[in-house]
């Protein structure tokens, strides 16, 4: 019998993805909609007339490796991004008429200059795309300021700003460095699935960036949050390549909890729910891998973003995959994982947020890819090499 190709392991394996995605999104909106009661937001300062903020995008920030740092001539020896405009699309889950945005220096060390940030439309209202719609572009400041320096390993939130987007909307934010980051310790969310822009020189207020270069990352921005009524509460998806976006399409806005918040939106009962993706390809539960493990970066991702209620996790195969393949090891992470996971619902229950665990499905004999341990941490923090992770681990 003539073993199966490459391409056709591939094609196979792809299928699995979308399927494991209908099922973790079908579990997912019959546990929400089951649930006794609304799960109302966690207490949060109060603002304009009982409305509190929440996140209505995330994208869990990340050390940039280098094969996804910004292509020549964006990056250079000691800097990256030096008098590059960079424009970028953000699928908006609850809307609202009130927006913030926050930009990450997270695995920054050196300050982050932004000279100058605008939001507008997307032409067209399309993911991905290279120019806005006229009339639609408004200025972002910073206490005030037009200009803003994100110090190390910190975050900097905008000034709100009045600016109408509907559930399911595209936002398109454009962020200017003159300096650039002087180092290349840059902060990203490379698993994007989403096409962004680059082009040297200020280009802010430009309708359309001819002959800006495309790249399928996002770079520096990681919340948009929207000023919303008291009841509306966001669900937090923590999770590895699957959550991500693997076997989706680019632009297309296909990823599993894009089908679930579209899910979501067809019932009046959770139509106002926000749906966070926190998740990174090669992530890990109990140990770092692609980004923090899930235990130190819960904080981060999960505790401290804004009007969180609910947290989704499914994740654990990518622990389960770099695990020696004997008994007793698997024994041992499975009982590791139990572990891990009860210590996340406790933190999690501590700060309000109701918490759904997804089923890890079985996997066996997947091709692996090998990936370095520890590009989670900090520059300098002593990052180890290697160990091999099964495809579902992959970006």
């Amino acid at each position: 019998m003539k073993p199966p190709s490459r391409a056709s392991l591939a094609t196979l394996f792809t299928t699995c993805v979308l399927v494991l995605a209908l099922v973790v999104a079908s579990s997912a909106l019959r546990a929400l909609l089951d649930r006794p009661d609304p799960a109302p937001a966690r207490a949060t300062a109060p603002t304009e007339a009982g409305r509190h903020w929440v996140d209505t995008w995330t994208g869990m920030p990340q050390l940039t490796e280098p094969a996804n740092l910004p292509p020549a001539p964006f990056t250079g020896e000691k800097s990256v991004l030096a008098d590059t405009t960079l424009r970028q699309t953000v699928r908006i889950t609850t809307g609202g008429h009130r927006i913030r945005l926050r930009f990450s220096n997270a695995y920054g060390d050196t300050p982050l200059p932004l000279t100058a940030v605008t939001v507008a439309l997307p032409r067209g209202g399309q993911a991905g795309a290279g120019a806005i719609t006229p009339g639609s572009l408004r200025r972002v400041t910073f206490g005030g300021r037009g200009a803003a320096a994100v110090p190390v390993g910190a975050q900097v939130v905008s000034d709100p700003l009045d600016f109408g987007l509907p559930a399911g909307s595209e936002l398109t934010v454009t962020a200017y460095t003159a300096q650039g980051q002087p180092s290349l310790a840059l902060t990203s969310h490379p698993g994007s699935r989403t096409t962004s822009y680059l082009l040297h020189g200020d280009h802010t207020g430009d309708e359309d960036l001819p002959g800006a270069t495309p790249v399928d990352h996002w770079y520096l921005l990681s919340d948009v949050e929207v000023l919303s009524p008291g009841r509306t509460g966001a669900v937090a998806v923590v999770g590895d390549s699957l959550t991500d976006g693997r076997g989706s399409t680019t632009n297309g806005n296909d990823r599993w909890p894009d089908q679930f918040f579209d899910r979501l939106q067809t019932r009046a009962a959770t139509s106002d729910i926000a749906v966070l993706n926190q998740a990174a390809g090669g992530n890990r539960v109990l140990n770092d891998g692609l980004g923090p493990n899930v235990l130190a970066r819960l904080d981060r991702d999960v505790l401290s973003r804004s009007g969180v209620s609910w947290l989704i996790l499914f994740e654990g195969v990518n622990d389960i995959g770099t695990a020696d393949a004997t008994p007793g090891a698997q024994r041992a992470v499975g009982d590791d994982l139990i572990a891990g996971y009860r210590q996340i619902v406790v933190r999690a229950h501590a700060q309000g947020i109701r918490v759904y665990g997804a089923t890890l499905t079985p996997f066996g004999a997947a091709p692996s890819t090998t990936m370095r341990r520890g590009s989670g941490r900090r520059p300098g923090s002593g990052s180890t090499p290697g160990s091999a992770l099964p495809a579902t681990s992959t970006r």
